[in-house]
């Protein structure tokens, strides 16, 4: 990761040497601006980059649009987890933070990344200048291991679910980790962060004690570090999970509550599978970009640098406003509490049916598999009614019960065992429809 090419001044003189530490963070991880520029010494300078008013109108509704619906949307899915009981559950706590880090990103940094990027001048002063570096990192680092969690939690609950899940405390530890680890990790960013006022501009820049190949061994750092790691991690949790639930179906289990439970769990599964492709597609351009940069210098003084990277840039933001909408479409709670967010427009309607899936619980969970204890009642139904059984006495059928019991829906002991087991992949005593749903 390199900088932005925010303006590529003409010139030479003594604030040369700073040239290529012109880096303002980009909103995200580890995305630092900074082009290799000469500066001009006094106020007789150029501006290479310098774009038509309408280029910069558009690329200013872009980047306004992004930074609104990121903002908005995410306040609002906080709202929706929070303020009703029945969302409060481990996945979504999890989506609290990744909503919050989202949405932090897009009002602080964004737009502040963008003016920067545009005018390569630096009007925020120094103490925003060392958190426009250190915060973006620390969010985005939030927000995947966030989503990295949750496809892991996804993963025990689903391959192994007689384990207990998360408590709300062990929940809490975890959250409280992943920013603890973040912010160590931006550490460097904001140690190193300076301001230089020249004749002509003034720059924020992340001094480097090590130089540019300090530089570009952290940002490739941070890089594996927020992204392909964690991408790496979800996408085997994911794969396993998706062979799991749409492997196949238990044999002979034609349970109401089975079904149910393996359809709200494929929901959840798919709708945080899209999330994690939505986010690794809109990010990669941007990596690829400033480790282009890194390794070829020149690329910095290229006449369109500034169009490419202002695209990949909003590309990589974009993704902070796609989740509240992915929320919404492939999920039917969180699609009631955006009804009911926006139930002031006149367009809006809030349905019974939409009041009762935020308000109501569909059944409570209990310690013994409810596949097992359905199995099981049909099992003894059919032996003590079984047609071929020609007597009728209460003594034979006490004496030919027990001979049956064994058996699961008239299998023999050996398929039942079988389909036990498999039946734990979708059936657990910790968790129930809700926290799927």
């Amino acid at each position: 990761m390199t900088s932005v090419p925010a303006a590529n001044w003409s010139g030479g003189g003594a604030g040369a040497e700073l040239g290529s530490w012109n880096e303002s963070v980009s909103p995200t991880a580890g995305n630092w601006s900074a082009a290799s520029f000469p500066l001009a010494p006094a106020a007789n300078f150029s501006n290479r980059f310098a774009q038509p008013s309408w280029c910069i109108a558009l690329w200013s509704l872009a980047y306004g649009a992004v930074v609104a619906v990121a903002v908005f949307g995410n306040v609002v899915v906080i709202w929706i987890i929070l303020a009703h009981k029945r969302m409060r559950t481990v996945t979504n706590y999890f989506l609290v933070n990744l909503a919050f880090s989202d949405a932090s990103v897009a009002a602080f940094n964004t737009l502040v990344n963008f003016i920067y990027a545009l005018h390569g001048d630096w009007y925020f002063g120094e103490a925003y200048c060392r958190f426009q570096n250190f915060f973006p990192i620390t969010a985005v680092f939030a927000s995947i291991y966030s989503m990295t969690v949750i496809a892991v939690d996804r993963y025990m609950a689903i391959i192994d679910p007689l384990k207990p899940r998360l408590s709300a405390t062990a929940t809490k530890v975890v959250i409280a980790s992943i920013w603890i680890l973040a912010f160590l990790l931006a550490l460097p960013q904001c140690l190193f962060s300076k301001t230089n006022v020249m004749p002509a501009r003034t720059l924020c820049y992340v001094s480097w004690p090590g130089g540019m190949k300090q530089r570009f061994t952290y940002h490739v750092i941070v890089i594996a570090l927020v992204y392909c790691f964690p991408l790496l991690v979800m996408g085997i949790t994911y794969t396993i999970v998706g062979i799991t639930l749409w492997g196949g179906e238990i044999p002979g289990d034609t349970s109401d509550k089975y079904h149910e439970q393996l359809k709200a769990k494929r929901k959840v599964v798919k709708m945080m599978i899209v999330v994690v492709l939505t986010f690794a597609v809109c990010w990669l351009p941007y990596h690829i970009y400033f480790i282009a940069t890194g390794i070829y210098e020149n690329l910095g003084r290229w006449k369109y640098i500034q169009q490419v990277y202002l695209a990949t840039f909003w590309l990589a933001m974009s993704s902070t406003m796609y989740n509240p909408i992915i929320y919404c479409c492939l999920n039917k709670r969180f699609r009631a509490g955006f009804k009911r967010a926006f139930q002031w427009c006149p367009f809006i309607e809030v349905s019974s049916y939409d009041e009762l899936e935020l308000k109501t619980t569909r059944f409570h969970p209990t310690r013994q598999s409810s596949l097992y204890t359905v199995s099981r009642m049909e099992s003894s139904m059919s032996v003590v009614f079984d047609p071929s059984d020609g007597e009728t006495t209460k003594s034979s059928r006490k004496k030919r019960a027990p001979s049956q019991e064994p058996s699961f829906n008239g299998c023999s002991h050996r398929s039942s065992k079988a389909m036990s087991t498999a039946s734990s992949y979708i059936n657990s005593p910790y968790t129930s429809v809700d926290e799927y749903s």
